[in-house]
């Protein structure tokens, strides 16, 4: 038996989208990151980057780089 309330949870919240930009060069973001006091969008070359310095800190890490190496055939 499947318990929707636990499904919903395990659904992603957020979306990135062609309008989110990187907080540092202002590519398009394919990082969100959640602190207490904000977020941070970042693109996948500045997301890399600044992980190890903010995963001790962020409340949540939500990566969508992998959408780089979709296969976009598919």
């Amino acid at each position: 038996m499947s318990n929707t309330a636990t499904d919903a949870l395990d659904a992603p919240t957020y979306v990135l989208t062609a309008l989110d930009r990187c907080d540092s060069c202002g590519a398009q973001a394919y990082i969100r990151v959640e602190l207490g006091s904000g977020e941070l969008l970042f693109c996948a070359h500045h997301g890399k980057k600044y992980q190890e310095k903010l995963s001790s800190v962020a409340r949540s890490w939500h990566d969508e780089s992998s959408k780089l190496t979709a296969d976009s055939r598919a």
